[in-house]
């Protein structure tokens, strides 16, 4: 295969997202969304830096497997209605798993910092 290429590429930095996968050991996670137990095996983390401002995690997705072994999706949104800081009353492990993400994130330039309790 023959391949060619021009010029530098430059990203914008005023709508940037990076989404970072983590895939979970078996059995380690298990959130429970109205009532029902799900464990957790993949996780998905949003990021994004708009307009010049810091890098920001916004959502989480979450693949599980719910107690009848069917997968299904949850999404945690980690931003407040204002979307200019965390969402209250998380579980401390969202952020655990957001702090995983954001090691891997740094290997593409994201610089983040977990938001203060």
């Amino acid at each position: 295969m023959e391949l060619g290429a021009v010029g530098e590429p430059v990203v914008t930095h005023e709508d940037t997202q990076v989404k970072v996968g983590l895939d979970l050991k078996a059995e380690t996670l298990v959130l429970t969304s109205d009532g029902t137990a799900l464990v957790a095996y993949h996780a998905l983390v949003e990021f994004a830096a708009l307009r010049d401002k810091p890098w920001m995690a916004q959502q989480v997705k979450f693949s599980a497997h719910r107690p009848d072994g069917e997968s299904t999706a949850l999404v945690v949104d980690l931003l407040n209605e204002a979307c200019d800081g965390p969402r209250e009353n998380l579980p401390a492990v969202i952020w655990q798993v957001v702090a995983l993400a954001a090691t891997s994130a740094g290997d593409v330039g994201i610089t983040y910092t977990l938001p203060a309790p």
